[in-house]
């Protein structure tokens, strides 16, 4: 046996191959054994029970996003958060966001939906509303108290992503925004696998900051979203740069010492949806719960977040005006 990792399987022949766990391409592959019991394909049959379940669930939604990001710190949930509250600013859009960081829900708190709880209703869980035309479910809401870890593995983890996607009665939606874990592992697998029976899922916003740090993991994300056949919306390069709030100055902060998302965009033939300033007006309405909207208007980084917005929704909704 060697003593080194082997690389996991570009051409993974799929578990429901008859060469699943017995192709050139699995070996080294540490789930082989798994696949080539069959039980994989068991699974997966019942993954696709799901996912055609869900799909009726979420018939009445008319777009969904999924918000990721390769690296956590990097203002994932911020724009989550900023996206749902400006799409909702137009009083006849329904928006619902969706907190599947099962470890780490940041929602409940940029939302000032801390002592909320989850009820359950004759057609499922019942979202919580911020306004009319605004709705979220997170995790958060169904622990004790904020502070408490969750210490799940795997398999509980994708457990309440699909009670989720399964038991909550949205209603009509225009949008509902989904904000993810940073990394590309148990949370997205799950999300991708049982949004697949879904038309009207229009893909994913990575966020990212303009360090090279930072887009190598987007990179990473980018590869992830090829390998599983999830449709890349585009790029948002956060907190760009630094807007003095008194002289107006503009000064870079983070350093693309390799040419920012931009230089990322093109070489993947993505678009940038934006360039987001850092700004403690965000930063401040996260921690208030407040909608950045209704604290200052005029500020450079609520401009360019609701450019962003109108970006995406004219991509998808032309009609929606924010």
């Amino acid at each position: 046996m060697s003593d080194t990792l082997q690389p996991l399987p570009h051409n993974c022949p799929g578990v429901e191959s008859k060469d699943a766990g017995k192709a050139s391409s699995c070996q080294g592959c540490p789930n082989a054994g798994f696949c080539s019991s069959g039980l994989a394909g068991q699974n997966t049959a019942l993954q696709n029970a799901d996912a055609v379940e869900i799909a009726r669930r979420l018939y009445s939604v008319r777009n969904i996003f999924i918000v990721i990001s390769g690296k956590g710190g990097v203002g994932k949930s911020t724009i989550a958060t900023n996206v749902a509250r400006a799409l909702a600013i137009n009083e006849n859009v329904s928006v619902g966001l969706l907190d599947i960081d099962v470890c780490g829900p940041s929602i409940p708190r940029t939302m000032n939906l801390e002592s909320e709880e989850v009820h359950n209703s004759m057609s499922g869980w019942s979202p919580v509303f911020v306004t009319e035309n605004l709705s979220v479910m997170s995790c958060g809401f169904l622990l004790p108290s904020l502070d408490d870890a969750v210490i799940w593995r795997g398999p509980k983890k994708n457990g309440l992503i699909k009670q989720f996607l399964k038991d909550v009665d949205w209603g009509d939606l225009d949008y509902l925004i989904i904000d993810t874990p940073p990394g590309t592992s148990d949370e997205h697998i799950s999300i991708v696998n049982y949004l697949k029976e879904c038309s009207n899922v229009r893909g994913a916003i990575i966020v990212s900051t303009p360090q090279e740090i930072a887009l190598l993991d987007v990179r990473k994300q980018i590869d992830f979203c090829k390998r599983v056949n999830l449709n890349i919306v585009g790029l948002v390069e956060n907190m760009s740069t630094f807007v003095c709030p008194k002289c107006s100055k503009s000064s870079v902060i983070f350093t693309p010492s390799t040419g920012g998302a931009q230089k990322v965009c093109d070489e993947y033939q993505i678009e940038l949806l934006g360039r987001i300033p850092l700004d403690p007006i965000i930063g401040m309405s996260c921690d208030e719960g407040t909608s950045l909207y209704d604290l200052n208007d005029t500020s450079p980084s609520v401009e360019a977040l609701k450019q962003m917005v109108q970006t995406i929704s004219k991509k998808y909704e032309t009609e929606n005006k924010i």
